[in-house]
């Protein structure tokens, strides 16, 4: 299987490269790097690797590329280059194998599989499921036992919906796309690259406009200039109407732009952005790079995950990281709500469609913007419950503009807020915790970390009343899913008790869902019945009257009364 974008063989830091991660600390040396400084490093650093390695990614708490090798030897050659090391068991060449391996298991065909590949970090395999399989995931330990698990409420699709990096365009009669990066050809001719599923038709128009007004040029003009497949998903649109002209500034919707000057290969771990036509301007970072995605309707390697959400419409868009073109829209969640999953947008790397069909990136000059934002200010604890805290900070300025902010868990990035709030959940009750925050703007330069402010979570009984069981129960035709939780909260419960479920289900209309109190007392959240078949996906909350006592056993049973159904309850919860 050819594995792609990834350097395999090498190490080699520059002595400028050093220098920049080097700390200044005497009068009259340079100042300290900026992030994004210290991020365009790190991609120069991963560029140029002359040090067999097991992968890289770069760490955002020490503004270094962390390269994974097998000996210490090795590691000592790339502190002296002025990176980080770290030693790991498995040899590239032994996660390639592992790899194989779990290709023989035959994942596309796996349900609720919708994505695989290897994670640097973990130094083995990440699968990305929309559902549980527990027989597929048992399977796949066999081949690696500390396989990472990501899951969200559903697969990603792929999004169908002057030229400039991330403007809508119309493919025919169809709905939108977005532009990816204009580009020109050895006798100077000018063409953009975008997602290869907006260009599968051969020679369609292309136009600048809805109802096919505005004729920009064609789209995989003559055939062999689009790719949907395992290969990739990477087209091309030759730019031949008159009074277009390529532009290096990408539209950042109001946000002022950010001006392409060249292009980089993905590193886990950085900040990206991109620009589509119905998210607009979304940033995040880098999860995962090399890796297979299952869209149901086709299979494509060689993609890269990311925490940025997305909509349908903003195919083939411009993702960059700082200044740098990096890569074009493919798919995504389809959701930019608060709370989404972690691996919630994917591009395709930009570099290998413009090898592939010989084109040089069109880019503008300058060295884009360097400066980082200010410190955010006053960060506070506004909320708290047994898992999760809500924090709030005073706005930071930018001389261009401010992106967004992420709250950091320690080193560990927590949650990023485009607003001057979050909420960190999925913590510990009774227990105390860290937390920082950096201002991001949108060439990717991050500010100093603020002041820390300590929190503590509440106990998981008395002040805190949210109990929640996530254990995966399977829901079969005709049986019942019985998920139990303890509370230890006193005195009465609440009424009306809030009750949150998430599962997936093929006919919500055929499912009978029950609270059972600790005595005994069945309280009806969702009788079955209907003509109608409506998938149940994601969570949906019910509030129903209860006159308990908070303390004890409660259930949640879920009766699947109809036939040729499928599904899985993935969690729930009660706040009491």
């Amino acid at each position: 299987m050819r594995m792609r974008g990834r350097v395999l063989s090498t190490l080699c830091v520059a002595a400028a490269t050093a220098a920049v991660f080097s700390p200044s600390s005497s009068a009259g040396q340079p100042d300290a790097p900026s992030p994004g400084q210290q991020e365009a490093a790190a991609r120069d650093a991963a560029a140029s690797l002359t040090v067999s390695n097991a992968g890289y990614w770069f760490d955002s708490g020490r503004g270094k590329l962390v390269v994974a090798v097998v000996d210490q030897a090795s590691a000592a050659r790339v502190r002296a280059g002025g990176a980080e090391a770290v030693v790991v068991a498995r040899s590239q060449a032994q996660l390639d194998r592992l790899l194989a391996d779990f290709e023989g298991l035959r994942p596309r065909e796996a349900s609720g599989v919708y994505g695989w590949g290897i994670d640097p970090q973990v130094n083995g395999l990440v699968i990305r499921m929309s559902h549980a399989n527990d027989e597929f995931v048992a399977r796949a330990r066999r081949v690696d036992p500390n396989l990472r698990i990501v899951t969200a409420a559903t697969a990603p699709r792929q999004q169908a919906g002057d030229v400039r990096p991330g403007s809508p365009w119309w493919p025919g009669g169809e709905s939108n796309c977005s532009i990816g990066f204009p580009a020109t050809d050895s006798t100077g001719g000018k063409h953009f690259v975008t997602a290869g599923h907006c260009t599968n038709d051969v020679s369609q128009p292309a136009y600048g406009e809805s109802g096919q007004r505005n004729r920009i040029g064609t789209s995989n003009s003559g055939g062999g200039r689009s790719v949907n497949a395992r290969e990739g998903d990477m087209g091309v649109v030759a730019v031949s109407a008159s009074g277009w002209n390529l532009s290096a500034a990408v539209n950042t919707w109001g946000k002022p732009p950010v001006t392409v000057t060249g292009s980089t290969e993905p590193v886990q771990g950085m900040s990206v952005c991109h620009s589509g036509n119905t998210s607009k301007w979304q940033c995040g970072r880098v999860t995962a790079i090399n890796q297979t995605i299952n869209y149901g309707s086709v299979v494509v390697e060689g993609l890269t995950t990311t925490t940025a959400c997305s909509l349908g419409g903003d195919s083939g868009g411009a993702w960059l990281a700082g200044d740098k073109a990096v890569g074009l829209h493919s798919g995504g969640q389809s959701s930019c709500s608060p709370g989404g999953a972690d691996d919630q947008s994917i591009f395709q790397p930009v570099n290998e469609a413009l090898r592939k069909w010989g084109l040089t990136l069109f880019v503008g000059g300058g060295g884009g913007d360097t400066q980082a934002p200010t410190v955010p200010g006053n960060p506070r604890l506004t909320g708290a419950t047994s898992d999760s805290v809500s924090l709030a900070w005073d706005a930071s300025t930018d001389n261009v503009g401010i992106a967004g902010y992420d709250v950091y868990n320690g080193s560990e990035l927590a949650v990023s807020s485009a607003s001057l709030s979050a909420t960190v959940s999925g913590l510990t009750a009774d227990t105390s915790y860290a937390f920082t925050v950096r201002a991001r703007d949108a060439a990717g330069n991050q500010s100093a970390a603020s002041a820390s402010v300590t929190v503590r979570t509440q106990p998981g009984g008395g002040g805190g009343r949210t109990f929640s069981n996530g254990t995966d129960y399977q829901i079969r035709d005709f049986t019942v899913a019985s998920s139990r939780l303890t509370s230890n909260a006193t005195g009465a419960a609440a009424s009306p008790a809030t009750v949150k479920v998430t599962a997936v289900h093929t006919c919500y209309q055929d499912l009978a869902i029950t609270l059972v109190a600790p005595s005994g007392r069945g309280y009806t959240l969702m009788r079955s019945g209907g003509l109608q078949c409506t998938p149940f996906g994601g969570e949906r909350t019910y509030q129903v009257p209860v006159n308990e006592k908070a303390a004890g056993t409660w259930t949640l049973r879920v009766a699947d009364n109809g036939p040729r159904d499928e599904g899985v309850l993935d969690s729930w919860s009660i706040a009491l």
